[in-house]
């Protein structure tokens, strides 16, 4: 048997995760295998990053072929794995260039930098300002914390980057008002998942376009956790109409994999000349090659088409079970495979008896659980997911109406 858990006390690790006590050691598509043999649904798909669950053939295949030809060359030299991959993402999106990094942070790094660059190669430094939303979350850098505005991320870690402003969520007077000669960019997740699940009204995507256009402006979308099929498109904005100049992917991308990758058009890309920017590990030959194995599946013919009805059967199951647990579930929120639940009583009560119950579900703000399971469940899965849901919501109950001790 695998050794077990560390625990908090014992661990040499820097301590900044609340880490549940299970740890596991195999996975077996949407379920994983706990070190103590507990089989677990997970509908966390490590932070929708297991996009096609654990231990999919086809992945597993291509990354042990890879990895028993080459790793690592750096992009001193030509990376034809990593062209293909890029190409086939421009085939499939709005994009014309593409830039692999190893996470979403840097892909959102890089979403930034591009955007200024953007403006100082036309003759226009002085135009470096972001614009972003309350509730944002795009990572844990120090230009991307600041960017989120999240002062929890942001106490602790010195001045803050300069050259973003928040404004409040679907706010259209804000955000007209916060628009200045200094504006490069409007930033903006079409679903908060750390923010809590909210979907960005397509009326609002719509109006932050027209604002780029009108004052020309780069728009950049972060579908880090909305991308590659994870809300019944490839990616979320197709749903609107509405097209960016620049967009951070991350997450699904690799399928477990760490992988990222900012997309953008031929213009919004233009000041990113020889030299202006670089990575050490991103588009490795392992990345690349697992990179297009995802895409080997999610763009298969009637695969996403398949996503989107899962996921309404998942939807529709979850409003039944608010019904029954008008207490506990106030609210269902979210696209495709990306749903929530709005609580009123603790998140992180319910997370644990979940977790009780064999269902790994993930924690957001706003007193928010995370449903993003590996977008190849089927009937079976939504079907168990919430009978163990429904039974965590009724465990809760239960200690509610228990009479507290004298």
């Amino acid at each position: 048997m695998a050794p077990a858990p560390v625990s908090a006390s014992q661990s040499v690790l820097v301590p900044t995760y609340a880490r549940a006590p299970v740890a596991f050691e195999r996975g077996e598509g949407p379920w994983v295998i706990a070190t103590d043999g507990t089989r677990y649904l997970d509908f966390g798909a490590g932070i929708a990053v297991n996009a096609l669950g654990h231990a999919h053939p086809h992945l597993v295949e291509t990354l042990t072929r890879q990895a028993g030809k080459i790793w690592h060359t750096s992009n001193l030299y030509g990376a034809p794995d990593g062209e293909r991959l890029a190409r086939r993402l421009c085939e499939a999106t709005f994009a014309e260039r593409v830039f692999f990094t190893n996470s979403g942070a840097e892909a959102n790094e890089c979403a930034i930098k591009m955007a200024r660059k953007y403006h100082a190669a036309k003759g226009h430094p002085e135009r470096f300002r972001i614009i972003t939303f309350e509730g944002a979350f795009h990572g844990r850098t120090l230009a991307t914390i600041a960017a989120g505005g999240q002062q929890k991320y942001i106490d602790g870690f010195g001045p803050k980057v300069e050259g973003f402003d928040h404004v409040p969520f679907d706010d259209e007077k804000a955000l007209r008002a916060a628009i200045t000669p200094e504006t490069a960019a409007l930033m903006i997740e079409p679903v908060q998942g750390e923010g809590g699940l909210r979907v960005v009204p397509a009326r609002f995507l719509k109006l932050l376009r027209e604002l780029c256009d009108e004052h020309g402006l780069i728009l950049i979308f972060d579908e880090i956790q909305t991308g590659v099929g994870r809300t019944g498109a490839f990616f979320a904005h197709e749903r609107s109409g509405v097209t960016p100049d620049i967009m951070s992917i991350a997450k699904g991308i690799g399928g477990g994999f760490p992988m990222g990758a900012c997309l953008a058009t031929e213009e919004a890309a233009s000041g990113m000349t020889l030299g202006t920017h670089g990575t050490t590990f991103g588009g490795n030959p392992l990345a690349m090659a697992v990179g297009n194995a995802v895409l080997d599946v999610v763009l298969a013919p009637g695969f996403i088409e398949t996503v989107g009805q899962v996921a309404l059967r998942l939807k529709q199951s979850l409003a039944e079970l608010k019904d029954r647990h008008p207490e506990i579930i106030a609210e269902i929120r979210g696209e495709g495979l990306m749903l929530g639940l709005k609580l009123n009583t603790p998140n992180t009560d319910f997370i644990d008896e979940a977790r009780a119950q064999g269902l790994l579900v993930v924690g957001a703000g706003d007193n928010v659980v995370r449903l993003l399971p590996p977008l190849i469940i089927g009937e079976a899965e939504v079907v168990e997911a919430v009978s163990r849901l429904d039974k965590a919501a009724s465990a809760i109950e239960a200690g509610l109406k228990r009479p507290a001790a004298e």
